[in-house]
């Protein structure tokens, strides 16, 4: 099995400021939850190889295990997690509803600047998530800023074991090329909802 280099950026989602910078070997699965911690936010920013859009405009689905896209100018992170693994205080800060029948995506545009992590872009998120059954989930997109920080969140509701299908399309303020980014993530309910 091929070892991934990947950095890793938290960002406190309290302030929004980034935080500690660091590298690691990791095998391939073993990024699956990306917001962690009681008030941070963990972004893989560069594990390589990802699954980008083909060039010839088809989305494939992205691993599990990637939780990032490069795409041109930008990097893309996004990830959707169950929302009783939020702290009551972020949940509460936010306005979301912690449950594990409940899940939230959570979607970031980060401009590429040389020699740094980068800097936060406002921009359109567009998504949608379908189950393996084909029924469709609202998501209503909502933006969040903290500081210099700009996250893109929806809610939407969970079963125990579904498998969803999420497809972004993200296009960053002052751009008039749209990135598609497809993912699936399935949710687990201790209850067994």
């Amino acid at each position: 099995m091929q070892r991934q280099r990947c950095s890793i950026v938290k960002r406190n989602f309290a302030t929004g400021k980034p935080g500690k910078l660091s590298t690691m070997n990791t095998q391939p699965a073993a990024w699956s939850i990306v917001l962690l911690g009681t008030l941070g936010l963990t972004l893989l920013s560069g594990c390589e190889p990802t699954n980008a859009p083909q060039g010839n405009g088809e989305v494939t689905t992205t691993p599990p295990t990637v939780t990032s896209e490069d795409v041109g100018d930008y990097v893309i992170h996004f990830n959707a997690l169950p929302t009783d693994q939020l702290t009551a205080e972020i949940a509460r800060s936010y306005g979301i509803v912690r449950s594990e029948s409940r899940a939230m995506l959570n979607v970031s545009i980060i401009k590429k600047v040389e020699g740094e992590l980068g800097t936060p872009v406002p921009g359109v998120v567009k998504a949608s998530a379908t189950n393996l059954a084909g029924q469709f989930k609202t998501t209503n997109i909502r933006e969040v800023r903290e500081a210099d920080a700009i996250y893109y969140i929806a809610e939407l509701p969970v079963t125990n074991a579904e498998t969803l299908t999420f497809n972004l399309e993200v296009t960053p303020e002052n751009e008039t090329e749209s990135f598609p980014i497809r993912f699936q993530k399935q949710f687990y309910a201790s209850g067994g909802n």
